[in-house]
């Protein structure tokens, strides 16, 4: 016969109810006694009966986390993270990509209103056009990243800071011609508004003068874009000291373009990227960036949701994940003199 919630605390040595909250995850269960009763679920092959559960509790099991564009290395250890915590916690996790554009985010909230997902963990670029906005009755919901309202829990990396503390390590290396790489002309996004904020208060601390033409537009935050950008912008301009892109997907296509170019890393020029793709550190040469753990963004917005589930009309939480500067070889110090050919 088939296994039942009761076998399993039985087996495990615990009460139903607290079999019910490992697979629900909505209840904190400490780790020996959720190890003592996936032990169990797997020795007696219990299946939970996910339909009879949804009736019962209202809920469906599953969460939908939409970022604005899953090709990107970023979106995808994002995901990664958010699929491997839910799964900790018994949620399964439907992925979308909103493509930045606010009519997915209404369907996609549409779908938690009507009980087809339980709540929903949103990335949104453009505060003007998100969905989430006064007037929207708002499923459980919780947003990633640079986009601020009050009206939705949040979980994000200070921008503003970060972007201060990296273009302040690029100047304490005694480079004062900086440039960034991801400004948007017109409509920007919360992120890049954020970090040219944060970059023109390092140049300010840094006794720099602002220099616009040492702002560089890229409205699409990939490799190619960036790529197009810079060869685009080094044709018409000298060569900055030092670059720092507002992601390293956009560092990495601005290294192809300064490898292509015969100009050096870090010597002609230092690069610095954000976000610490596991693929920076093995960029040539490896990149300088500002680090986070992906893995704390994805814990807190679980439990900034599964708390909202249960508490529809508390106030607004906010929670900011720490970052450090991670740098690497592409922004080095002292850059060694190029080699001067035998014979000459």
């Amino acid at each position: 016969m088939r296994a039942t919630v009761k076998d399993v605390a039985r087996l495990a040595g615990v009460s139903p109810k607290t079999v019910s909250n490992v697979m629900n995850g909505i209840v904190p269960v400490s780790g020996p006694t959720r190890v003592k009763v996936e032990r169990a679920m797997a020795e007696l092959d219990y299946v939970p009966n996910l339909s009879a559960r949804g009736l019962r509790n209202g809920r469906s099991g599953v969460i939908a986390l939409a970022l604005p564009d899953l090709g990107t290395p970023y979106s995808a250890e994002i995901a990664h993270s958010v699929v491997e915590v839910a799964h900790e916690q018994g949620w399964s996790v439907q992925i979308e990509e909103t493509g930045s554009d606010p009519a997915r985010e209404y369907e996609l909230m549409s779908r938690a209103r009507s009980n087809l997902i339980d709540g929903l963990i949103l990335n949104p670029v453009v505060l003007d056009e998100s969905a989430v906005k006064v007037g929207v009755a708002l499923p459980p919901v919780v947003l990633l990243g640079e986009v601020s309202q009050k009206l939705a829990d949040r979980v994000w990396v200070d921008s503003v800071a970060a972007a201060r503390d990296m273009t302040l390590a690029l100047g304490r290396t005694g480079r004062r011609r900086i440039a960034v790489l991801g400004a948007a002309e017109g409509r920007g996004s919360a992120a890049a508004v954020l970090r040219t904020r944060g970059y023109h208060a390092a140049l300010k601390e840094l006794g720099i003068a602002r220099d616009d033409s040492l702002i560089i537009p890229c409205e699409k935050w990939s490799p190619d874009t960036a790529a197009k950008a810079l060869s685009t912008y080094l044709d018409s301009h000298p060569l900055p000291e030092a670059l720092f892109c507002f992601t390293d997907s956009m560092a990495i296509g601005a290294l192809s373009v300064l490898w292509k170019r015969g100009i050096r890393v870090p010597d002609d020029v230092a690069v610095a990227g954000f976000d610490d793709i596991a693929d920076a550190q093995y960029a040539v040469p490896s990149l300088t960036t500002v680090s986070f753990d992906k893995r704390q963004v994805a814990g807190e917005a679980l439990r900034l949701l599964t708390e909202r589930m249960g508490d529809r009309e508390g106030p607004q939480r906010v929670v900011a994940i720490d970052y450090r500067i991670v740098e690497r070889e592409s922004t080095a110090s002292h850059p060694q003199p190029r080699a001067t050919p035998s014979g000459s």
